[in-house]
């Protein structure tokens, strides 16, 4: 089956970089880990939560850049000597890609689970780090 190509249709002229983003966000989120879930609480609000048993509130970042919602993990090695290792705790990288009108509002980290509320806005965003509570 032949790729779709943006630059390829005459109605979507200079959505060279919105196909390039599409991609590379493929290659990167290509893993499972963490498991996630998107909610829609309602018409202007929106939850990502993500299953990062394990995991503490330093361990985790949530950055906004540009139309990107980055979720980063990333734990101290463990110094002890384990005899069974069942609990994944290796480092990831999750990134979302959000619409222009959608702002992250703040995160969460309770009972193992990270959850990112996000609303709907009518002006543009910036660079924004957001913080864990």
């Amino acid at each position: 089956m032949p790729k779709f190509s943006f630059s390829a249709h005459p109605y979507l002229l200079g959505f060279d970089a919105l196909e390039q983003m599409l991609e590379s966000n493929a290659k990167i989120n290509n893993d499972s880990y963490p498991p996630y879930n998107i909610e829609q609480l309602d018409d202007n609000r929106f939850r990502i939560t993500l299953a990062v048993a394990g995991f503490a509130i330093s361990d985790l970042s949530v950055v906004v850049e540009g139309p990107q919602l980055i979720v980063c993990g990333e734990q101290p090695q463990n110094v002890s000597e384990l005899l069974h290792q069942g609990i994944a705790l290796r480092p990831f990288k999750r990134v979302f890609v959000l619409a222009d009108c959608i702002e992250a509002m703040d995160s969460r980290l309770q009972n193992g689970l990270l959850s990112i509320n996000m609303h709907r806005i009518t002006q543009n965003r910036a660079i924004q780090k957001v913080k864990i509570y």
